[in-house]
């Protein structure tokens, strides 16, 4: 038997996925979250093997989240389900240590191999993934797009800015002081040579970092 705790701030997506899983012979949901806080309470208190993460919750979320979850418990196997269809995203949560990493528009059949096959130890990725940590780990590799220089807090800072939130909004969501939210906006900005949001937004668009911003 799989066992599952489902991570996702829409109670109706938690409704539906579980619905989805335990359909699926050999698979059990044991636990839900709500937000980062909550998910690492399953962690620390409850026994399963799969942890469906959505990259977007209320406090600790995305990839800081992921890399806390693996070092509460290495052994976990995370399963990211996102609206995001831009591969930095999926990049970045393998490389913070997700199993795998499939999207909200995903086929119920495809849920169920995901999580049969990252339960067995494998990873879950399309090719287009794969590549892109291939060729990001060969030598000589081609220089990278300037928000692939953002850390994990800089780019999810960004992606709120890009979705409309203010500093404040943005310190609140993430448990952050609105100083250090400023600080980060404006590292990010150095970082990509920007000098407003709606720079940010038109940068966003250009790369395709501004759709399906699951907020």
């Amino acid at each position: 038997m799989i066992r599952i705790v489902i991570a996702d701030d829409h109670t109706i997506v938690r409704e539906g996925l579980k619905r989805l899983v335990s359909s699926a012979p050999g698979m059990q949901v044991v636990g839900e979250a709500a937000d980062g806080t909550q998910t690492l309470q399953r962690v620390r208190e409850l026994s399963f093997e799969v942890l469906m993460l959505d990259l977007s919750m209320p406090g600790r979320s995305g990839m800081e989240l992921i890399k806390l979850v693996h070092a509460e418990n290495p052994k976990l196997r995370i399963l990211v389900l996102s609206m995001h269809q831009e591969l930095q995203y999926a990049v970045r949560a393998i490389k913070s240590g997700a199993s795998g990493y499939l999207t909200k528009e995903s086929a119920p059949e495809q849920l169920e191999q995901a999580i049969r096959k990252v339960a067995a130890g494998g990873a879950y990725i399309s090719a287009e993934v794969a590549q892109q940590l291939a060729l990001g780990a060969m030598p000589g590799a081609s220089q990278a797009a300037p928000h692939e220089s953002l850390s994990d807090r800089e780019f999810e800072v960004f992606r709120l800015l890009v979705a409309g939130l203010s500093a404040t909004d943005i310190a609140g969501r993430l448990t952050l002081s609105v100083k250090t939210v400023s600080t980060h906006k404006s590292n990010l900005m150095g970082k990509l040579g920007l000098n407003n949001v709606s720079d940010l937004v038109r940068y966003a668009m250009k790369h395709g970092l501004a759709d399906s911003l699951d907020l």
